[in-house]
Order: C-alpha cells, then structure tokens, then sequence
C-alpha cells in the first residue's frame, strides 16, 4: 500500500532543489505542504490533509539532514586544473581493438601536452584525447566501429590529497556544483587523487570558476 511518506519523499528526491532545500532546513513546511498537496492526491487517489504531509516532510528531512550538516572543505593542496581542445571518441569492444589501443598509448606524448585517457565498458570504448591528435587516432582505429565522437570539449581536473579518498560524498560535492551551474558532464575520469570532468569548451570557464570557489571555500 502506497503511504503519504512514500509519496513526499520521492517527490523531494525528483528535485534536487527540494532535497537540498529540505536536507539544509531551508523549506517552510507549510507552504511546500501546500505545494505538494495536488500531486500526493493525484498519486493517492484521495484527499490527504496538509498537516499529513507536514509530519511526512518534517520525518524526512530529519533522515537526510546529515548529508547537509556538513560541507567538505578541499585545503590548500588541492588544484584545479583545466585543458581545453578535447575530443571524445566512443569506440565498440572488438578482438582487435586492444592492440590498437597500445599503439595508441606508444604515439601519445604526455610531455607536450597530449591527453589520452582510456574508459573500459562492457560493450563500449570511450577514448579522451587531444582534438589534435584525431585524425591520427581515427587513423590508427581504422577499422574499428566508431560509435560517436565528441569535439570542442574541454577536461577540468581536480587533484586532492589521498585521505580524500576515504571521506564520503566527495564525487557527490564536485558534481553537484557543477549540475548548479546548469553544466553537462560527458564523462567522468577518476584516479585515486584525481577526478576529470569532461565538458563543453562553453561550459569550460564557469564550471573552473565552480570548482575553484570550492577549493577556496567561496
């Protein structure tokens, strides 16, 4: 039987606001009853009072406040970096692919700034690398079956001291300021100090402005 707790809450959780809002003990209970009224209704089949839904917003901002109470401070060791001219190729799993890929690895210079980053699927290969160099990539995938390729994309790092890695909510923190900023995230690339952002060359400026006031703590 579907209960009004079960209603409200997964309205709050289909919008990030509401579940921000209501996590920080920003929302006035009474006036986001009200609003939330007509569609608990339509779910329920019935009219159900306000002060229900009160009771149903108040127990569930309790159960998630904890993810707000505190927010993750990156010190002075982390670094934001950010490298425009990327293109992302997704590829499809072959037999022949792999020797391919290492003569890929063989033709990329890190010292003069080529990227190359690498993502394994199941069925599907994702190929981050210097716009460039895509023609000799391509080149060297001929053959393959190309499933997409992305250009004009920029990749937005950031570097963290390892204990980071034992403290929840980090992955959730970076991408929630950049889903703030309105900002698409085509892929995502992390290592044990490290997590790349791939996104759009227009989105490039504001979505560093988001991570580096992270860092500074503004």
């Amino acid at each position: 039987m579907v209960m009004i707790g079960h209603v409200v809450k997964r309205l709050i959780d289909d919008s990030q606001y509401l579940h921000e809002c209501l996590g920080k003990g920003l929302l006035n209970h009474a006036y986001t009853a009200a609003y939330l009224k007509p569609k608990v209704e339509e779910e329920l089949g019935k009219e159900v009072r306000t002060a229900a839904i009160m009771m149903a917003l108040r127990r569930y901002g309790t159960e998630i406040k904890r993810k707000y109470d505190t927010k993750l401070r990156f010190d002075y060791r982390s670094e934001v970096t950010l490298k425009s001219g990327i293109v992302d190729i997704a590829i499809q799993r072959s037999e022949t692919v792999f020797a391919k890929l290492r003569q890929l690895y063989g033709s990329t210079d890190y010292e003069l700034g080529d990227v190359l980053n690498v993502i394994h699927g199941n069925q599907e290969i994702s190929l981050i690398t210097s716009e460039k160099n895509r023609e000799k990539v391509l080149k060297i995938l001929e053959g393959e079956k190309i499933l997409h390729i992305e250009g004009r994309l920029a990749q937005l790092s950031l570097r963290f001291p390892k204990e980071y890695i034992y403290t929840p909510g980090i992955i959730l923190q970076l991408v929630r300021v950049l889903d703030w900023e309105n900002i698409n995230i085509f892929e995502i690339v992390s290592t044990l100090t490290e997590v790349n952002f791939i996104i759009s060359e227009s989105d490039s400026s504001k979505g560093y402005r988001a991570l580096q006031g992270l860092v500074s703590g503004g």
